[in-house]
């Protein structure tokens, strides 16, 4: 999504980034059409006022006396226009306004659906606020330039070149001399229009860092609080928010001055060309309602075409909004289900193997995070992977998982290459215990049955009660009904781990993956939900990362891995009287709990 300055700037200068937005209301045309023929209606209803106000004047007035009838009947006109004129634009405002939000309610769907094929890479490069705020602030942009503005644009040219017809009906010396000052509008409109649509970028990109900045410090509230950085956080925001408002301050500026300069131009030729007419009306050339109409409509087709100048400046804000929500809808994952995928053996064995793997982070290209890398996992046994901090024990996973390719070697599972088969197909047969628990702001049923979603409620019941989280859960207010609040924020560390490791039960796949599983247990839980995890890998291919050595002792083998190698294997009896890195990390963590 990242995309050079030049790449942006030019995306922002294009107001053909609004064809994304035009392509996603094409799908309603019967709303569309709805909306055009009440914006006709509406112009047309517009325009008919000025001869109106003619035969008030002609009629009622031309030979100096007033006539009742003539000026009843003339009235009698205008008011059946301006109801004509209210009704249409009432349905256009409904039928437009109804594009804007369901092109706009399509569009954050077919981002979101994007987005979920995207690899943890993507987000890795990209922040999380920031997609948030292009799904909200510049999808509202496009809901305002389709439900508003596009409306308003096709609503003043109808008007516009509707009542230039009928300029030069009504006098075309007068309207050619009106004519020759609209290619003035041309040269402001260039001149200022591409500095407006770079701002209108800019302007969008720093409401993007506002959006990021509050939602950062949100969520580590307790950590900004417990370390007593509100003042700085504040001014953090504050310099956030000024950069913000410095940059619309100069897009507002900038059109501004644009509005000042273009109506200045059309007004003032209105002003010349209506004095040239009120010399035909003395020398009896035009009639009194002539003039009038000439008046009243060449302030309409003024009104119209300054107003196509606010117009344009919201649409090139309009067009700097798609085409951040283009970059979204046009991300393509690296990873993907081939052409034609190889079918996994069925019934699932669980077997998982690396071969000669070496793989770095797309983000840290400079450092091998896995180098040389054979490890088979037998079906049904069960691995402990330790090592120190950033020995690539959790790359394992990621490669395990296929959220990376690696450079070079394979992964294979049941003997299947991870690159020839489906993603999808090959993450249902994976059951995960992330370190860090994820935790919905839904239900606590819904979180259960995250592992599972056709799973009942005796079978979500049963996996709780494996995972001893049964008796907390029921006791919540609504039971397992009861909302977990943000990311869990009702529950302990404790609980929201065992309703992770509740949800990989109920997950019930034939390779299991924990990453230290039961590091925010209490001992007495994390007695319980050993025994639970040890029935549950006994018919299971298992994985563990773990970093109390404690937890492995049990594993059929231990594998120890340090800077992305496998520098040890065996069981802990082994390992401890070899004397190498396992017995150094062991003797270290025993000796400090005793």
């Amino acid at each position: 999504m990242a995309s050079a300055p030049d790449d942006k700037d030019k995306q922002g200068r294009s107001i053909g980034n609004l064809k994304l937005v035009f392509q996603a209301a094409a799908r309603y045309p019967a709303r569309i059409a709805g909306a055009l023929f009440f914006l006709a209606v509406s112009s047309a209803a517009t325009l008919a006022i000025p001869y109106g106000f003619k035969q008030v004047i002609d009629r009622g007035f031309a030979s100096g006396s007033v006539s009742g009838d003539a000026v009843s009947s003339a009235f009698h006109y205008l008011l059946v226009i301006v109801l004509v004129l209210a009704l249409a634009t009432g349905m256009r405002f409904y039928f437009v306004s109804w594009l804007g939000e369901r092109t706009v309610a399509d569009l954050r769907r077919q981002v979101q659906r994007n987005l979920l094929t995207l690899p943890p890479r993507f987000f890795e490069e990209n922040r999380p606020s920031e997609i948030a705020s292009r799904l909200t602030a510049d999808t509202a942009i496009l809901e305002q330039v389709v439900g508003s503005s596009v409306s308003f644009a096709l609503r003043n040219v109808v008007t516009g070149i509707g009542g230039v017809i009928y300029l030069f009906a009504l006098s075309p010396k007068l309207a050619g001399l009106l004519l020759i000052a609209i290619p003035l509008l041309f040269g402001p409109i260039i001149l200022f229009g591409r500095k407006v649509r770079k701002l209108s970028r800019d302007s969008q990109d720093r409401i993007a860092d506002v959006g990021s900045n509050v939602s950062e410090v949100l969520g580590a509230m307790r950590i900004v609080q417990a370390f007593g950085q509100e003042r700085r956080e504040e001014q953090r925001f504050a310099d956030t928010v000024e950069r913000a408002f410095a940059t619309a301050k100069t897009r507002m500026r900038l059109r501004a001055i644009m509005t000042v300069v273009l109506i200045a131009l059309m007004f003032g030729a209105i002003v010349m060309v209506i004095w040239e007419g009120a010399i035909d009306v003395a020398a009896g050339r035009m009639t009194g309602g002539e003039i009038a109409a000439f008046v009243f409509t060449g302030v309409l087709v003024g009104g119209a075409f300054a107003a196509l100048s606010e117009v344009y400046g919201d649409l090139l804000r309009g067009s700097g909004a798609a085409g951040r929500i283009a970059e979204l809808i046009a991300a393509r994952a690296e990873i993907a289900a081939p052409a034609h995928p190889v079918p996994l053996p069925k019934p699932s064995k669980g077997a998982l193997a690396f071969d000669n793997v070496e793989f770095r982070y797309p983000t840290r290209p400079e450092e091998k995070a896995v180098h040389g890398l054979t490890l088979a996992v037998a079906p049904g046994e069960t691995v402990a992977v330790v090592g120190p901090s950033g020995a690539g024990k959790s790359t394992l996973f990621q490669l395990a998982l296929r959220f990376y390719d690696p450079q070079s070697g394979r992964v294979t599972f049941d003997g299947v290459d991870l690159r020839d088969c489906d993603p999808a197909e090959f993450r249902r047969q994976i059951a995960l215990v992330p370190q860090e628990t994820v935790i919905f702001a839904a239900s606590a049923r819904d979180n259960l049955r995250y592992g599972r979603w056709d799973a009942s409620d005796a079978e979500i019941e049963a996996a709780a009660r494996a995972a001893n989280a049964h008796d907390f859960l029921a006791s919540l207010p609504q039971g397992y009904d009861t909302f977990l609040g943000e990311s869990g924020a009702r529950l302990s560390g404790g609980q929201r781990q065992r309703i992770a490791i509740a949800r990989a039960l109920l997950r019930d796949s034939p390779l299991l993956l924990l990453d230290e599983a039961t590091s925010a247990l209490d001992a007495e839980s994390e007695a319980s939900v050993q025994q639970a995890l040890e029935r549950l890998m006994t018919t299971r291919t298992t994985i563990v990362i773990a970093h109390r050595l404690a937890t492995v002792r049990a594993a059929d083998r231990i594998i120890v891995m340090d800077e992305g190698r496998i520098v040890e294997e065996g069981t802990h009896t082994s390992l401890s009287a070899r004397g190498g890195l396992y017995a150094r990390l062991a003797r270290l963590q025993f000796d400090a709990a005793a």
